[in-house]
């Protein structure tokens, strides 16, 4: 079978959305770190849309990792298709990049970077890409940051490996060239996401240069964003899905629901993208939509993973026709997780639970928990710890809360005892922890142990023990309340 490139688009079904740019005309505007599948089905399409009326937002794709991503980029010419999978299928191309750079290509990220045409940055690359201790602030001894600030600062400096370091690079690049700075867009879910990337990068070059770190602190924005859209990975089934709808090979292509949501800080961005006019919002207080949807979708979902796998379910969609666990996840939302959100103006709590748990219900969407369950070090903190540290101090009930905490305890444990691979940057630790835990309470203190996780609030609270225990009980039986 053909494979989808330049030569080929012409080919593909008129039942097939195109680009309605030339791909040929455009230039590139962004530099995206990150390219997975999240980034290719969520803002390179909004990026793609808005190439139709202003070619200058083209995207250079880098990943610092591997190069799997981009190399099935370069040789499709930077095309793919983007499925949008409810009751009726969709599909489109998008060719909103053209630039595909891997961790060798250090050379050509930082000639991008210095570009002048060059307007944003944007990151998705997890919550661990940007290195930041249990306190939200950069982790000076982070391997990463440690190699990065030598390599920086050595006299004939060399390629950074961290997300930080290459803002930092770049930023470097563009004040000896004397042009104007780019803004940094962090797609990534962290409450201030904008915020916490902003003082990593000062701090970073603080300790290179205090005249580095003050002009970035001076003339760089770093919105806070909000992005939502549920992105199930790319596997066999979505290829061969994908080669029907086009007719041909498609090795880079993406699948999300039809829903997305990319909620931007509202402040002046270089060139002045138009995103409000492809369907971003900009708002003053993204905070209020982050903590929305970090409690409720994205605590959700965590719940749904943690409890789910040891029920013997495999995606999102099989977990909520367990009518337990659904019952309990739908309680915890509209009844735990919404009466520690603030009240704001446009934001109904209400209908969004309900259009949460409808696309959970979406058995077009196989969303898979155990990709979910990954990183749980990183995720657990802002999706549930943050709701239960507000209902705690609130003096509401927080037994529902500490359930997903038990289930992540007993997802660590059955997965090192069971042989598994735990996928968590924390994972020696974890897995150390879980293996030498001579019974359940010794396992719930030993993980509460965890700086980087649990805050000592909890850690040394008997309460939150007890609590823990109850309900690593209640896992074990029908989900049914206790009493």
């Amino acid at each position: 079978m053909r494979q989808l490139s330049a030569s080929t688009l012409g080919d593909v079904p008129a039942t097939v959305a195109r680009p309605r740019y030339d791909p040929a005309t455009i230039s590139i505007g962004v530099v995206h770190f990150g390219p997975g599948a999240f980034h290719r089905a969520h803002q390179a399409a909004y990026f793609d849309a808005l190439l139709a009326d202003d070619p200058r937002w083209g995207i250079a794709a880098v990943s610092l990792r591997t190069r799997g991503v981009v190399d099935a980029l370069a040789a499709q010419d930077g095309l793919y298709s983007l499925t949008t999978l409810e009751e009726a299928t969709a599909a489109r191309v998008i060719a909103a990049h053209r630039a595909w750079l891997g961790p060798d290509d250090g050379a050509r990220t930082l000639a991008l970077l210095a570009q002048q045409t060059v307007h944003l940055v944007t990151t998705t690359v997890t919550e661990k890409g940007y290195c930041l201790g249990g306190d939200g602030r950069l982790d000076m001894h982070h391997p990463d940051i440690v190699s990065d600030l030598a390599t920086l600062a050595a006299p004939v400096p060399a390629f950074p490996r961290s997300v930080i370091g290459w803002i930092v690079a770049g930023a470097t690049a563009r004040r000896a060239a004397g042009l104007p700075p780019f803004a940094v867009l962090c797609c990534d879910n962290m409450p201030g996401n904008g915020d916490r990337l902003r003082a990593a990068t000062i701090a970073f070059a603080q300790h290179l240069d205090t005249g580095l770190a003050d002009w970035i602190a001076e003339h760089f924005a770093f919105p806070n964003t909000m992005v939502d859209a549920i992105t199930p990975a790319t596997d066999e089934a979505h290829r061969e899905r994908a080669a029907a709808l086009l007719g041909m090979e498609d090795a880079a292509a993406v699948q999300r629901e039809a829903f997305s949501q990319w909620v931007i800080e509202d402040m002046a961005l270089p060139g002045a993208p138009a995103l409000d006019a492809v369907g971003v919002v900009r708002t003053a207080d993204v905070a209020a939509y982050e903590r929305a949807k970090l409690r409720m979708l994205n605590g959700a979902h965590s719940v749904l993973a943690y409890l789910g796998i040891a029920r013997g379910h495999v995606s999102v969609a099989d977990a909520m026709r367990d009518g337990p666990l659904a019952t309990l996840v739908e309680a915890m939302v509209r009844q735990d997780v919404i009466a520690t959100l603030v009240p704001t103006p446009g934001l109904d709590s209400a209908r969004y639970a309900d259009d949460i748990f409808a696309r959970f219900r979406n058995p077009a969407i196989h969303h898979l928990l155990r990709q979910i369950a990954w990183d749980g070090s990183q995720k657990l903190p802002y999706r549930i710890l943050d709701t239960l540290m507000d209902a705690r101090a609130l003096g509401r009930p927080i037994d529902r809360l500490l359930l997903p905490v038990a289930g992540w305890m007993r997802f660590v444990a059955d997965t090192t005892q069971g042989g598994g691979t735990l996928v968590d940057p924390l994972a020696d630790r974890l897995a150390h922890i879980a293996a030498t835990a001579p019974d359940r309470p010794a396992l719930i203190d030993g993980l509460l142990r965890v700086e980087q996780i649990f805050p000592a609030a909890l850690a040394d609270d008997a309460a939150i023990h007890r609590g823990l225990a109850t309900a690593m009980d209640r896992l074990d039986g029908d989900l049914a309340p206790p009493g």
